[in-house]
């Protein structure tokens, strides 16, 4: 009976740590104020400099699985010399260790800690790509001028949980359809316009510039390969066909790859290693766990995925087709659910790819060759062209995109800093000029 008395729900328990942050923020920046006016009387009435820790540019990352979105825009910054913080809430986030001279990489703590400490940030501007801010535990810190939002995949912007990205003050695209999305949704909820920069995909620029440095081969003599890359939960493949799906690929004439998605060997361990044990490794098959899936996605001819960015990544960089599963997703929680259109993503993958049911798997075969070389491969070619015209602007010049902007919208929030204060002054001495008449 004790422990049900003490139990918070999960929404209840983020409730109450909102509130609680809330308090403590209050309570620290009436602290700071009053330590600033003290300053002021100690000092004669010298004002104390209260911007002298302000950061310029930060970025704000969730740990490591977010570094392929960071990495070409820090290493932008480095290569012009720019110095700029970034806060990671991963201890083994790669920016630690990346040996950059300006670029201060900082562990904040994880989870809580982190937000706690980016809700009382004092900056000019912040980018991210952690949705939902001012909506649950992530705030608007009073010390902060302006949130700027970088996606971490090229489709739809509208897949976030409801409002994710309302109260961010610019978001950066990669496609003209992601601006109209967002352009609709600030109308159906009425909801000041923010900036939308058109800047472009700069993991996908690194993607393709590696692919562009490895030696060309005809491929003639190659294996063609099969890569079976699965998300994980209810709507994944491994979850929704397993054994039976891999036993259809099997009977094909290809190569087998099959890289279960990180988290399934922790929230489906049971189910990947008995697929593990029923499937071991052969000539035939083999397992993939490399943290990094450049190569495996440049040694396939074809990828089998659900609906995950990975889709996106292996059509637009390395230009081959795809087989997907229909989407059973529940979006009546997400911003999508709101919109009038269809999402982007639904329109773009059958002209990408095509779609694996139950009732086509067992023939899974003839819908591989049809896709690599067969009757489809012409139509699904121009289908990518497509999807690259529409979802990866500026491609190659993401990173100096993003950068040019950040820089450009430090200075102009600089400007209008230094003219706040310089009316301030001006409004100041007037009014000390005219009480001085009648002193």
């Amino acid at each position: 009976m004790m422990f049900k008395l003490l139990y918070i729900d999960p929404g209840t328990g983020s409730m109450l740590f909102s509130i609680i942050i809330g308090i403590a923020g209050v309570l620290i920046f009436v602290g700071h104020a009053l330590i600033i006016k003290l300053k002021f009387l100690l000092l004669g009435g010298r004002a104390a400099n209260s911007n002298s820790k302000r950061i310029p540019i930060c970025i704000f990352s969730e740990g490591k699985r977010y570094w392929n979105v960071f990495k070409p825009v820090l290493d932008e910054f480095e290569k012009r010399g720019k110095d700029v913080r970034f806060f990671t809430a991963g201890s083994d986030d790669p920016a630690l260790s990346a040996g950059y001279r300006h670029v201060n990489a900082e562990f904040i703590g994880e989870g809580n800690k982190a937000i706690s400490k980016m809700n009382l940030i004092n900056a000019d501007l912040i980018l991210s790509t952690t949705p939902s801010l001012d909506v649950f535990q992530w705030k608007r810190s009073k010390s902060a001028s302006y949130y700027v939002h970088i996606p971490h995949m090229p489709n739809d912007i509208t897949t976030y949980k409801m409002f994710g990205l309302d109260f961010y003050d610019a978001v950066l695209v990669s496609g003209k359809y992601q601006e109209e999305q967002i352009r609709r949704l600030e109308k159906i909820r009425s909801i000041p316009a923010k900036e939308i920069v058109l800047t472009g995909i700069p993991y996908l620029d690194k993607m393709k510039e590696r692919l562009d440095g490895l030696s060309k081969s005809d491929g003639s003599n190659k294996e063609k390969t099969i890569l079976l890359a699965p998300s994980w939960g209810n709507n994944g493949i491994l979850t929704a066909y397993g054994a039976s799906f891999i036993e259809s690929l099997i009977k094909t004439s290809y190569k087998i790859i099959i890289r279960p998605h990180p988290q399934s060997f922790t929230s489906e361990k049971e189910l990947i290693d008995r697929l593990m044990a029923r499937f071991p490794e052969s000539d035939k098959l083999k397992w993939n766990r490399d943290p990094d899936n450049f190569n495996v996605l440049n040694e396939a001819d074809i990828l089998i995925s659900d609906f995950s960015g990975v889709l996106f990544d292996f059509s637009l960089v390395f230009n081959k087709p795809v087989i997907y599963t229909e989407p059973s997703n529940d979006w009546s929680q997400y911003d999508c659910a709101w919109d009038t259109e269809e999402l982007w993503t639904y329109q773009i993958l059958p002209k990408i790819g095509r779609k694996l049911t139950q009732e086509n798997f067992g023939n899974i075969g003839s819908l591989i060759e049809d896709c690599i070389s067969g009757s489809d491969a012409s139509e699904l070619a121009k289908g990518r062209d497509l999807a690259r015209e529409q979802t990866w602007c500026n491609m190659g010049h993401g990173a100096e995109k993003v950068v040019d902007y950040l820089i450009s919208k430090h200075n102009e929030l600089s400007e209008k800093a230094a003219k706040a204060s310089d009316d301030a002054k001006k409004t100041a001495n007037r009014r000390k000029s005219r009480n001085s008449l009648f002193a």
